[in-house]
């Protein structure tokens, strides 16, 4: 049985390693985001996925992995926001939006593990496809909850949504990069 555990750890280094690259070149200017145009942005990512499973073919040259990978730092710099709230500008240094990333992920982390206790490692048995559609599932229920500006009856919240299609994107990009 693989280590759901290790792999997780080693899809992050990878999603990091494209994150602290990007922040070099931009710097932290997504802290100007506001929520509804990160979770668009997840909109985009995911439905590129989708638009790839089902045509076959790619045109622009960005592959599945590439967009999960999106969908991942997209799904932290979320959390970032939820936490800290948008920025009028820049107000992070490289150094404190690193350790911000890491924060989101070991809480991501904490949430897989439990997670897939309770479910005991279902998602193995999951096709891709199925992840994208959950994580589009999600991205239409963050959408009805903003919408709602968050007066849910019964919704775990935005927060929770992040963090579940962050989780999706990593067991698809396990099962994408990891495990081939």
């Amino acid at each position: 049985m693989a280590d759901t555990n290790k792999q997780f750890a080693e899809v992050m280094k990878m999603c990091r390693e494209l994150f602290e690259k990007k922040l070099h070149d931009y710097g932290a200017a997504w802290r100007i985001m506001r929520p509804q145009s990160l979770t668009d942005q997840i909109y985009i990512k995911a439905n590129r996925i989708r638009s790839l499973q089902t045509k076959g073919n790619n045109m622009v040259g960005d592959g599945e992995a590439d967009e999960f990978i999106g969908i991942v730092n997209y799904s932290i710099i979320s959390l970032i926001q939820l936490e800290h709230g948008v920025a009028e500008k820049e107000d992070m240094s490289a150094e404190e939006a690193l350790a911000e990333y890491d924060k989101q992920v070991g809480r991501v982390f904490e949430l897989m593990v439990r997670k897939n206790h309770d479910y005991d490692e279902a998602w193995r048995m999951m096709r891709i496809a199925s992840y994208t559609d959950l994580i589009l599932m999600k991205v239409f229920r963050t959408k009805q909850i903003e919408e709602l500006h968050g007066a849910t009856l019964v919704s775990e919240g935005v927060e929770a949504n992040y963090m579940d299609m962050l989780n999706y994107a990593v067991f698809a990009l396990i099962k994408l990069v990891i495990e081939r």
